[in-house]
């Protein structure tokens, strides 16, 4: 049993950041149904290529995207436009612990789907909204996604090459990383509130947006600027209080180097044959290696070119100096590692035999993740929940279907 299993979940949100968090929710036991349009679904299962093969080769209907967000929930087609279909989401709601949404400020009201309306049936209910900017403020009715927050929220003012350099200008992270943080974020406040319900009885309505998360995760950057009132700059691979903590060139490629204290420094500079530069009265202590770092840095790439990416990481590591490969993602899920935290695994998949998945980084010794179900099909467990949760017969759901409601 996990540790969510005496939960239920209804998931009406679509693409990352809601989804995210009921796969966390449902990875934990949680029983997590997930409320999709008749026809389409989740946005995210057309993003694709690339998509899920079967044994032949061929591709089937179900986009990577989708499958990286919405394992181990069930899923339901409802048309809560209709007014039957609104009925169906309710009485769910009305035997749910959370719902997750993430709709436009004030999108699920026209449907009486929102949360004033449905903690007048289950005043026990956690309800979490997550919106590009909140329920209040300026911005409220603006849609938001993550490639915009990441511009809007300051992120990319510190992502890319420094200024002067070749390619420099503002970067987006590889990854939607304020959608994901979003979702990590909703999952602690969904537990907090569970918590709170546990200890004093009540739901409560949780606002979530994307901006506050991107602002809230801008971490020692954002103090950087309260604390001096300067904005920071693009750094590169660089960080802004820690020098040498960058990549740095091989005789083979690149390797990164983050030295985290004076005693590490004097450990680096040792290996790599240049001892003074710890006595140096420039590099002695963090606060002058970072007051002088374009005296420093040039002098470390001269050195580090000597060496291949493997004799720097086997050599330091040895030393006690932290520092690793830049590694591709094909690299990554061979390194020993990675493997040997079984981060890479297979679930059963209806039309291609097994999907690949990334495992939850969760240990919990009394009640382990289990990995229950496949990213579900479209619609695939609509007869099962509406006869085993709402007890409606196979001709109700019969009918409910020629009507178009499912």
């Amino acid at each position: 049993m996990g540790a969510l299993s005496h939960l239920r979940v209804l998931d009406l949100s679509r693409v990352l950041a809601g989804p995210w968090s009921g796969q966390i929710l449902a990875d934990l036991g949680a029983e997590v149904i997930k409320v999709e349009r008749p026809g389409s679904g989740d946005d995210t299962r057309a993003w694709g290529p690339p998509f899920l093969k079967d044994s032949s080769g061929e591709n089937t209907s179900e986009a990577a995207y989708y499958l990286s967000a919405n394992r181990n929930k069930r899923s339901v087609t409802i048309d809560f436009t209709r007014p039957e279909g609104q009925k169906l989401v309710r009485e769910l709601a009305a035997k749910s612990d959370v719902v997750i949404e993430n709709f436009k400020v004030g999108g699920l009201a026209a449907y009486g789907l929102d949360y004033a309306s449905l903690r007048q049936i289950n005043p026990n209910l956690i309800y979490c909204s997550i919106t590009g900017f909140g329920q209040t403020g300026p911005y409220a009715k603006r849609a938001g996604y993550d490639f915009m927050i990441q511009g809007l929220g300051g992120l990319m003012s510190l992502t890319g090459r420094p200024e002067g350099e070749d390619g420099a200008g503002p970067v987006k992270v590889g990854v939607a990383l304020t959608d994901i943080l979003t979702g990590l974020y909703s999952t602690v406040a969904i537990l907090a509130a569970l918590a709170h319900r546990d200890q004093h009885g009540g739901g409560q309505h949780i606002d979530m947006a994307l901006l506050d998360v991107q602002v809230a995760c801008l971490a020692n950057q954002a103090m950087n600027y309260l604390t001096t009132g300067t904005p920071p700059r693009r750094l590169g691979n660089a960080h802004p209080n820690i020098v040498p903590y960058q990549d740095f060139p091989t005789a083979d490629g690149d390797f990164i180097l983050t030295v985290g204290n004076d005693g590490q420094f004097r450990k680096f500079a040792e290996v790599a044959g240049q001892p003074q530069w710890a006595d140096d009265p420039r590099f002695a202590t963090n606060k002058l290696r970072v007051a002088n770092r374009a005296e420093l840095i040039p002098l470390i790439r001269q050195a580090t070119v000597f060496k291949t990416t493997a004799e720097w990481v086997s050599q330091l590591e040895q030393a006690g100096v932290p520092c690793g490969p830049i590694n591709d993602l094909a690299q990554m899920f061979a390194d020993p590692q990675v493997q040997a935290r079984g981060l890479a695994i297979d679930i059963p998949h209806p039309l291609a035999g097994i999907v690949p998945q990334v495992a939850s980084p969760i240990r919990l010794s009394e009640t382990p993740v289990e990995y229950r179900n496949a990213p579900p099909l479209l619609g695939e467990h609509t007869e099962q929940i509406l006869a085993g949760v709402l007890d409606l017969d196979a001709d109700a759901i019969q009918r409910l279907r020629e009507a178009g409601v499912l």
